[in-house]
């Protein structure tokens, strides 16, 4: 027995919750039982002032059944038979046949994408508070302009386990981290701020150290120091060199959620109807992974039990591929791609991106920038939004610069960024 196995039956009858589940798939119908524990955690750091940590717990089920566009859902905070047996009746409720005996399977459980034996406590809240007021230390050691700091270091541990109406049974222990940093700094009347965060699917092993502390605080510093110096940005139409790293915002919105499965079918996505079209220009190949390890996006299955794998959306410029989950892969009638995402066991998944990237093309940074007159680039973006429909988008960058004759000059603000997927 694996100690995920032991993990569900400290805490319910798993045995029992499945054999029951098992009733809600008679008659062809698809689905799953989705069972999920969760606990989180934020502490933060402000002017010094370690405030209240943040903790929280979850944990439930959720039961589906589709069979065509007709989907049936129900879920429940109680991990017992009593529950699970009323969540059989509500998604089961049309049909009348019982479901033929299914041996439960357990799945190849080899596969390990992130350390799976963390928890959220590996790490003593004592140790977590001090590394927070070195950051807070740290950073007002390093300028006399600084006005504020803030530190957050959050992290989740969930646990799922997910029973298919095949009888296969997967089980994933996933943990998050993340750490993120904010500074602000005043200089002749001016405030300027500079965030820099990440992290990953490991615990808080690999950012609790000095050498993260610093280059977090370090680089949230270089921004706002840019910010101070920044120009206004300029008007107009011009071509724009984006960074890699954090530009991939805009790929993930202005592309991205419109390459997933249930807006292409329900026709609600500005390229439901460009499949092998040339959507992008020559030497644009874009991916979604979620099998790449300790990534944050990586599952080694997702919410509804299909092991997640690479695939590429776009290749060489043309439109090859688009995100898929159980449902709308059968209703599509393409494969399922991993992408099955669910917010909690409260919500139906959905088709939704893992790790969305841009892979390099031919031409190097210097001779994209050597190519542009008069144009700008964005290093990284603040925020954005998109419409899926039409695809059109608007971004602001966070830190920009001019470019003038094949270099970069001065450091930019305000700059925005509007255009649409399709066109762009």
């Amino acid at each position: 027995m694996s100690s995920q196995e032991n993990f569900f039956r400290g805490i319910c009858d798993l045995d029992g919750l499945e054999k029951v589940a098992l009733n809600a798939f008679c008659n062809g119908n698809s689905g799953e039982l989705f069972i999920e524990y969760r606990e989180d955690e934020a502490l933060r750091i402000e002017d010094g002032q370690v405030q209240t940590p943040r903790f929280s717990g979850k944990r439930g089920f959720g039961l589906r059944s589709f069979r065509g566009e007709a989907s049936r859902y129900s879920y429940s905070s109680s991990l017992d038979i009593a529950s699970i047996s009323r969540a059989v009746g509500v998604v089961n409720a049309e049909y009348s046949e019982s479901h033929p005996a299914i041996e439960i399977k357990n799945a190849d459980s080899s596969r390990n994408l992130y350390a799976p034996q963390q928890f959220i406590n590996s790490i003593l809240l004592e140790d977590k508070i001090i590394f927070l007021k070195s950051i807070d230390a740290y950073a007002r050691s390093k300028s006399p302009h600084i006005r504020q700091v803030i530190a957050v270091l959050a992290s989740s541990w969930q646990v799922v386990s997910i029973l298919k109406d095949s009888g296969e049974k997967y089980i994933d222990f996933r943990p998050l981290a993340r750490l993120t940093v904010s500074v602000v700094l005043e200089k002749n009347g001016l405030l300027e701020s500079g965030v820099h965060s990440g992290g990953g699917r490991y615990d808080y092993g690999p950012l609790i150290s000095e050498s993260v502390m610093k280059s977090y605080v370090d680089e949230a510093l270089r921004q706002a120091n840019v910010k101070l110096e920044a120009i206004k940005a300029p008007v107009g139409e011009m071509p724009v060199v984006l960074g890699n790293g954090w530009t991939g915002i805009l790929l993930h919105e202005a592309i991205g959620h419109g390459l997933e499965g249930d807006a292409i079918r329900k026709k609600t996505s500005s390229f439901h109807n460009l499949l092998g079209e040339h959507i992008a220009a020559s030497g644009v190949t874009v991916i979604d992974d979620g099998s790449i390890e300790k990534r944050r996006g990586s599952l080694n299955v997702d919410d509804e039990g299909t092991p997640s794998k690479r695939n590429v959306l776009i290749e060489n410029g043309k439109l090859v591929g688009f995100m898929q989950d159980r449902m709308n892969a059968q209703l599509m009638g393409q494969q399922v791609t991993g992408n099955g995402r669910r917010e909690n066991y409260e919500n139906l998944p959905i088709p939704r991106m893992t790790n969305t990237f841009m892979l390099s093309g031919n031409n190097s940074f210097e001779e994209m920038i050597g190519s542009v007159k008069k144009g700008v680039f964005a290093k990284s973006f603040a925020d954005g939004q998109v419409d899926v429909a039409s695809g059109k988008f608007v971004f602001s960058a966070s830190e920009a610069y001019l470019i003038e004759n094949g270099r970069i000059t001065a450091p930019v603000k305000g700059a925005m960024l509007i255009g649409d997927g399709p066109a762009s």
